[in-house]
């Protein structure tokens, strides 16, 4: 398994629920990590939390579908550490669930900007780093929605699998470029974020396990896939 001591880490999305777990697990995996999030309260106690020192952490609030925010990070990272190792895009939401006849508009529109459009805005200053210095690992948080149709919530399946297509182009393209790129597909996993708590669902911690486990594979392992669903799902074929 491969050390992830002093590699550069950007991840998104990073302040709560598997975001936050994945920020704490890489900290104490050594490496050094640009962190964003959107509020800039929950932010600033992650940075506590993370006990980094100031060039080893580059922290940054900002709403990830301004796209040219989220292009600056990711410069300002490039910047900071020379480097980006390895992307974890990880941001994402559910804005609202309704049916195929009931959906808002402007909340499926929403949807499709945050969870695919901002995540090529956030990606592309890193890939292209990426390819001129030969290569590196990004890691896709999609969603178990993009392989398995569920009723009512037509804004975020719709959202998750366009970029569940769009990693398919990034693995295919960056395949030449050393750049190694993972699809992950959690199930229900207990957050902040439900309106109760779910204790039969997956813990945070546990899929960030998973992904870290992921990152410390070798560079001869090309890791396309993983899913991982709590076994009180029966969401698969």
């Amino acid at each position: 398994m491969s050390d992830l001591r002093d590699r550069a880490v950007l991840l998104s999305g990073a302040t709560s629920g598997l975001g936050r777990a994945l920020a704490l697990r890489l900290a104490a995996e050594g490496c050094r990590l640009a962190v964003c999030g959107r509020s800039p309260g929950k932010l600033a106690a992650l940075v506590a939390d993370l006990a980094l020192p100031a060039d080893r952490l580059l922290a940054r609030a900002f709403d990830l579908t301004d796209r040219a925010a989220a292009a600056g990070f990711a410069e300002e990272a490039l910047a900071r550490f020379g480097k980006v190792d390895i992307l974890v895009n990880n941001a994402g939401a559910n804005l609202g669930k309704a049916s195929v006849g009931e959906a808002d508009l402007a909340a499926f529109a929403a949807m499709l900007d945050l969870n695919c459009t901002a995540q090529l805005a956030l990606t592309q200053p890193v890939w292209r780093a990426m390819a001129r210095s030969g290569g590196g690992r990004v890691v896709n948080i999609v969603s178990s929605a993009a392989r398995f149709s569920v009723a009512g919530i037509a804004g975020y399946t719709a959202s998750k699998t366009a970029f569940d297509g769009l990693t398919g182009v990034m693995r295919r393209e960056g395949k030449p470029l050393g750049i190694h790129v993972t699809a992950v597909y959690p199930g229900g996993i207990d957050t902040p974020f439900r309106a109760q708590a779910r204790a039969d669902y997956l813990r945070p911690e546990t899929v960030a396990e998973a992904v870290v486990g992921l990152l410390r594979l070798p560079a001869e392992a090309a890791a396309h896939e993983l899913v991982l669903r709590p076994p009180v799902e029966d969401n698969f074929a």
